[in-house]
């Protein structure tokens, strides 16, 4: 069987672990009948080894980019700064399109950031992620990324400029139009109002000029460039050093701004909870894995990343690990909870995780 040219690890596979070539041969056959690609990183954060498919390739990460803010609003409530008690008024330059129950409440409703850190991580609210941005700082954001990253012994260049969401808006219909960077959170809920294929014309009507003028021929191609700016991007191994300093009881709990063990662990609590992603890596690992993860979902991409523990854990064999899996390609989300399912399989039957079950 030819292997891809990304598979360079191929051969050293005889003085690793056998589950490697059986999981790359899995990989092969799940995007051989996937009209797109896939990227996976997986690491025993007990044993240290770990296994690459396309991980240091760079990849958009979506909503994978809230654990960081989540981990910066526990940094400061580590330090004294902020409660998760305080209160945030939203307001109506502050909704941004996308899931979650914060866009619910009405302008001027006072709202406590440990109720949007809930929506942020569980649902990936986009509004309540920009009022935490907000709140503690893009800047502090981005560091806090580097520093997880910088803690596992992981390259933090390896990650790109974290931006708010309403920026991720404005960057992808200003490859379209550079106007569309002055557009605000309520414009962008009316464009997508409209179908993918449609929303080209409805920007042109929204800013009063002609489809003409653009420089990008459609959304798809818009975002493509958007993502070829590096904003928001990484490679998966570098996230998953990003996840692996939630769970490194060898750190020092302050040592470089790290968070302590029981934010980390408030933090992972959150991420047990989640509830998008249901059909994504978790249907395939099975009931016998708990996963704290975070998903991301955006044009043509998709993502789940996160820390698995085996309920029967016996052995240094049988993790912790961290996964990080990302889906590029079709349109159809559900063809990516498929393939991000199947890779679930893989990782569970060919002995990535441990014996299998």
């Amino acid at each position: 069987m030819a292997l891809p040219a990304h598979a360079d690890w191929y051969y050293e596979v005889d003085k690793r672990s056998p589950w490697q070539g059986d999981l790359a041969a899995r990989l092969t056959a799940i995007e051989g009948v996937f009209e797109g690609t896939l990227g996976v990183y997986v690491q025993n954060l007990a044993t240290g080894e770990a296994y690459s498919w396309r991980a240091d390739e760079p990849w958009y990460l979506a909503s994978l980019i809230k654990v960081p803010v989540a981990a910066q609003v526990l940094a400061e409530r580590q330090a004294g700064t902020l409660a998760l008690e305080e209160r945030l008024t939203l307001s109506r330059s502050d909704f941004v399109d996308g899931a979650g129950p914060t866009n619910w409440h009405d302008p001027g409703t006072p709202i406590s950031i440990g109720y949007l850190m809930e929506q942020m991580i569980t649902v990936s609210d986009n509004t309540a992620t920009d009022m935490l941005i907000d709140r503690v700082g893009l800047a502090a954001v981005n560091q806090r990324a580097r520093l997880m990253i910088a803690a596992s012994g992981g390259n933090p260049d390896e990650i790109g400029h974290i931006s708010k969401l309403i920026g991720v808006r404005q960057g992808v219909y200003a490859e379209l139009h550079p106007a569309a960077r002055q557009l605000g959170g309520m414009d962008f809920i009316a464009l997508r109002q409209h179908p993918v294929s449609q929303r080209g014309r409805a920007l042109a009507r929204t800013l009063g000029v002609s489809t003409e003028s653009f420089t990008q021929p459609d959304y798809d191609h818009a975002f493509d460039a958007y993502e070829a700016t590096g904003e928001n991007v990484g490679t998966l191994s570098a996230y998953g050093d990003l996840l692996a300093s939630l769970f490194d009881v060898q750190q020092s709990d302050h040592s470089a701004g790290n968070l302590a063990a029981d934010q980390r662990e408030w933090l992972l609590g959150m991420m047990q909870r989640t509830r998008s992603g249901q059909q994504r890596l978790k249907a395939g690992m099975g009931s016998g894995v708990s996963f704290a993860h975070k998903t991301g979902t955006q044009q043509r991409r998709s993502c789940d990343a996160g820390i698995a523990e085996r309920a029967n854990a016996e052995a240094a064999t049988d993790g912790p690990w961290v996964i990080v899996s990302c889906a590029r390609g079709p349109a159809a989300v559900s063809a990516h909870e498929r393939v991000l399912a199947s890779v679930g399989e893989a990782l569970r039957y060919s002995g990535a995780l441990g014996k299998p079950w």
